[in-house]
């Protein structure tokens, strides 16, 4: 009987296999979202005074069979002028039976103000999702969903966000995917036998609180809708002693809590680890998230810099 009740969560979280649409897993989202702004939020392009690139992998819950397994590789930098910024990101998720990879480019155009910067920003570029049916755990061998052993879509689509940041504060409003490939949305796109793609939005902010010693506190933010489920929310501490080394913690709800640790090496490199500690119903199945960043940061201003970039 357990073994039957996992089967029933992996198909589950897979999506509801009915043709003529296949509902594909939601945006995929990190523990150190707060490192990665780009992922998020294409305005986040060019908000820093170099070029910054950052890796992340990670394996959601671990010990369940077919639980997904996220890879993204960003890069981001300003122009001469610093109004203008151009950022590009790759990504891998595979989740159950179904893989989805993405090609996004972005441009963001900064607008200075009194106290700070308004980022406006676009991203545009594809994704490319396969499903693979003849992976699949199934007793109805006549079910006419199965007779397809796989498919796949080319999907193009574009975002938009919006990004305020200053030395010590950021807030931003971002759709990464505008275009929905799902009848129940506006500006939805129909195509016979796709991946179902939803629209999500997020809500970020951030704040640094000098303690005036050695030890910086950064509390955050990350609220994440879309339609047909409930609004989730990621509460964050961090603290950052010596402007070396980060650590605290994140509550995700209905979903996780997560440690977070990130050690500075150098001006140039950065590495980070976050462990989720799963409080949802798949905690019984599931030993927890594991996840791992690594920034690095090019050109002569990253040298010059007397304090580390916050955001």
């Amino acid at each position: 009987m357990r073994t039957l009740y996992k089967y029933i969560l992996i198909i589950m979280v897979c999506g509801c296999f009915s043709l003529p649409e296949l509902y594909a897993q939601q945006h995929p989202l990190f523990s150190q979202y707060m490192f990665n702004g780009l992922y998020i939020n294409p305005a986040y392009a060019g908000s820093k005074e170099f070029v910054s690139a950052t890796f992340i992998a990670r394996k959601q819950w671990s010990g369940f069979e077919g639980a997904p397994s996220t890879q993204i590789a960003s890069v981001h930098a300003p122009l001469k002028h610093k109004r203008v910024g151009l950022g590009a990101v790759i990504s891998n998720d595979k989740i159950g039976i179904t893989n989805e990879t993405d090609f996004y480019g972005s441009y963001a155009f900064h607008l200075p103000m009194r106290n700070g910067n308004l980022s406006l920003g676009l991203s545009g570029g594809f994704s490319y999702f396969r499903s693979q049916f003849s992976d699949l755990t199934f007793w109805d061998q006549d079910d006419p969903v199965y007779e397809t052993n796989s498919l796949s879509n080319v999907l193009p689509n574009f975002g938009a966000g919006a990004y305020y940041y200053s030395q010590k504060f950021y807030a931003g409003l971002s759709v990464p995917q505008i275009l929905s490939y799902d009848e129940n949305q506006a500006l939805h796109i129909k195509i016979e036998k796709t991946h179902k793609v939803v629209r999500h939005y997020f809500i970020t902010s951030g704040v640094i609180i000098d303690t005036g010693g050695e030890l910086k506190l950064r509390p955050s933010l990350l609220v994440k809708y879309t339609s047909n489920a409930p609004v989730q929310y990621d509460i964050n501490l961090n603290f950052l002693l010596s402007d070396i080394i980060w650590f605290g913690a994140t509550y995700r709800s209905q979903d996780a809590i997560v440690v977070i640790a990130e050690y500075q090496v150098n001006k140039k490199l950065r590495i980070g680890y976050a462990y989720d500690i799963t409080t949802s119903e798949i905690r019984n199945y599931s030993s927890g998230s594991h996840e791992i960043v690594v920034g690095y940061d090019f050109g002569f201003n990253v040298l010059k810099m007397k304090t580390p970039r916050y955001f």
